[in-house]
């Protein structure tokens, strides 16, 4: 993946979305290192941003 790890820190990142974004439910951040698309996906469809868009939200983090 070029960007960040997520799974390093994706119990910080987390948090901070959620602090971010207060639309955010747990279940939307529910990460399994398998499955890193599928809520980047689901990330996009909630927001209505591109890939790199959602990436880009989190890499800032």
């Amino acid at each position: 993946m070029q960007n960040k790890d997520l799974t390093e820190t994706w119990e910080e990142q987390k948090e901070r979305l959620k602090q971010k974004i207060a639309a955010l439910t747990a279940t939307n951040l529910l990460f399994l290192e398998e499955k890193e698309e599928e809520m980047i996906t689901k990330l996009q469809v909630k927001f209505g941003k591109t890939k790199q868009e959602v990436y880009q939200i989190i890499n800032k983090l």
